[in-house]
């Protein structure tokens, strides 16, 4: 692996992102009754963060500068 591999601004935000949609999502499914609406807005948070570091990644925020 290289050195400072997954050590980039486009990379810590992504995954920032999708833990978002995470927690959302299993918040969602941990009320009684579900809420679909609040999953769904996880689903499509969590969806989001791949697109997210692309777009970062061409903005040149996927470089590890040390």
């Amino acid at each position: 692996m290289a050195a400072g591999h997954g050590n980039t601004p486009a990379a810590w935000t992504a995954v920032s992102v999708a833990m978002l949609g995470f927690v959302v999502g299993s918040v969602a499914l941990l009320q009684v009754p579900t809420q679909r609406t609040l999953l769904w807005i996880g689903i499509i948070i969590a969806v989001v963060a791949f697109p997210l570091y692309l777009v970062l990644a061409k903005l040149g925020f996927a470089t590890s500068e040390h």
